[in-house]
């Protein structure tokens, strides 16, 4: 792709995102929505493999879906309530109607499931974009709308958390494990963005550094299925030492960071006496786990049979850029001893 193309697709998404940010109207923020999907859209389909051309159409059904059903809840709204404001939106079947439309936005159960087909027919850069970037416009509409529908969203986040550990535990193809990890991670938001707005943004900015991280690991070392890891110890053995870190990390084990959100959101059930709910989403946390082990044990406990023991490939020099993915592990195994300190600056 021309990189002038490429920088005016960049734009179209910060532009989208930035006015779905800004917007009190939601006509404005049904606008940024389109714009973040059609610049998505050559992104996606850049790869000209039938496969990336029927995710793109793919993503495109279920987002032109989503936002036709979040333009009705809206203008529904507006009739019965006579507001455009996002903030004034509460009437209970407006309300309960775009959620549902933002949560197929995201991706989150039960309108899952595109989220991992999709991901299986991207490369891993495009695949990164749609996990973390397109998220934020839709999750912030969530964040605006949290205060009307409670025990929805706890419904939802609970019902993703589960799905999302139970759907990762028989796949081989990492795009697909690393999109019911999305799933599951943003079920986590879900259930504590009503009770607790700040710590859900701390869960969200947490996944998107530990995501950012797993992503760049396996483009380093050019895997998209399990099998493919057992090569990874040959191409970078420091990466390869450090990679299971940063998967139990995203699987919330102590001490890393990604034990930090989690273990705050139980904390906070627990203080609103949802005793139940949080027992539950600690149960799920534990299938998220298994498959992260999995991962673990692929990478650094095997050995590709076609490769002889000892014997290491040419190491060319490689175009990635490592400064990313060493500021991003790094956040994503150690930022848990700062946590006095991130909850001091968030009050929380």
């Amino acid at each position: 792709m021309s990189p002038y193309i490429l920088t005016f697709l960049l734009f179209g998404l910060g532009l989208g995102t930035t006015i779905t940010f800004a917007s009190s109207h939601w006509l404005l923020a049904w606008m940024g929505l389109e714009i973040n999907t059609l610049a998505m859209l050559p992104l996606m389909s850049q790869n000209k493999h039938p496969r990336a051309v029927e995710a793109t159409t793919k993503y495109f059904l279920t987002q032109a879906t989503a936002a036709a059903v979040l333009l009705f809840a809206t203008t529904t709204n507006a009739w019965l309530t006579g507001e455009w404001d996002i903030q004034q939106m509460a009437h209970p079947f407006p309300v309960t109607v775009a959620i549902m439309a933002l949560a197929l936005k995201i991706g989150i159960a039960p309108t899952h499931a595109w989220l991992p087909e999709v991901l299986q027919g991207l490369d891993l850069t495009t695949a990164l974009i749609l996990s973390t970037w397109q998220k934020l416009a839709p999750f912030i509409l969530m964040y605006q709308l949290q205060p009307n529908c409670p025990t929805l969203l706890m419904a939802l986040g609970l019902l993703s958390s589960l799905i999302g550990g139970w759907g990762g535990l028989n796949q081989t193809q990492l795009r697909k494990i690393l999109a019911y990890s999305s799933i599951a991670h943003f079920g986590w938001m879900m259930i504590i963005i009503s009770i607790f707005p700040t710590l859900a943004l701390l869960t969200l900015l947490t996944y998107f550094i530990m995501s950012l991280s797993a992503f760049l690991t396996f483009k380093l070392n050019k895997a998209t299925s399990i099998n493919m890891l057992a090569n990874s110890w040959n191409k970078a053995p420091a990466l390869t030492a450090l990679s299971p870190l940063i998967l139990l990390s995203l699987g919330g084990l102590p001490p890393l960071t990604g034990f930090m959100p989690k273990w705050l959101i139980i904390q906070e059930l627990t203080k609103q006496e949802l005793n139940t709910l949080a027992t539950l989403a600690a149960f799920t946390a534990l299938l998220s786990l298994y498959f992260y082990l999995r991962l673990s044990y692929a990478m650094t406990l095997t050995m590709s049979p076609n490769t002889l023991t000892g014997t290491i490939p040419w190491r060319l020099q490689s175009n990635s850029l490592s400064m990313p993915l060493a500021i991003t592990t790094v956040a994503t195994i150690s930022l848990l001893p700062v946590l006095p300190g991130m909850t001091t600056l968030l009050k929380l």
